[in-house]
């Protein structure tokens, strides 16, 4: 009676043992895809480093969208480290196809495309404006070169307004005017000019006087 009373403890023991195995198993939840496709979530499964438990909706809509078949050939298809990248480029263009069914994600990308084009236009814009305002900073010291050149007449001491024969070239050559003619003999030189003959006449006047 008392080996019997020993070995039901025993198998009483193996079999909460082997309970508590089974739900220490069980107590991990089985990943987003198997558990919308209702299947049992085994190892080693393909789906469960993609889509897990606590975000359900990611796998929905890839599997709304391209269907659970074709991923899982996709994934086979693809090495390891590629696959996290394919995963992610799938669920943006079912996510950007849900919102968008006509265009999905081609309009998307036509948005961004519109505002890259939009920028762009901006920069130049703004280049021109930068360019056309260097070469006014530019200019303004060459022609501050030039005023000493045109005022050089107030440097010879003759008075304001007064303008020497050089001074006067200088003065019409930096300005661009033509530079006018001047006669050697003016009104009052020619009344004090008088020919030699005029000269002895006077002469013999003032001699005869």
């Amino acid at each position: 009676m008392a080996q019997a009373k020993n070995n039901n403890s025993c198998t009483r023991k193996n079999i909460m043992a082997s309970s508590q195995s089974n739900s220490s198993t069980n107590s991990t939840p089985p990943c987003a895809a198997c558990k919308l496709l209702r299947r049992k979530c085994i190892p080693g499964c393909i789906f469960a480093p993609y889509f897990p438990p606590d975000d359900p909706q990611k796998f929905a809509n890839v599997h709304k969208i391209f269907g659970a078949s074709n991923i899982t050939k996709l994934l086979n298809d693809l090495l390891p480290y590629q696959r996290e990248d394919a995963v992610n480029s799938l669920a943006y263009e079912a996510e950007a196809r849900m919102k968008d069914p006509v265009y999905g994600c081609v309009g998307a990308i036509s948005v961004l495309q519109k505002q890259v084009q939009r920028l762009q236009n901006e920069l130049d814009a703004a280049n021109t404006n930068l360019l056309r305002y260097a070469c006014n900073i530019v200019d303004i010291p060459s022609s501050m070169d030039r005023l000493p050149l045109m005022g050089s007449t107030s440097s010879t001491g003759l008075g304001e307004g007064s303008v020497g024969g050089g001074d006067l070239y200088h003065h019409h050559h930096a300005s661009g005017l033509p530079i006018p003619y001047t006669q050697a003999w003016g009104n009052n030189n020619r009344s004090n000019y008088h020919p030699p003959g005029d000269m002895d006449e006077m002469d013999g006047g003032e001699r005869s006087m």
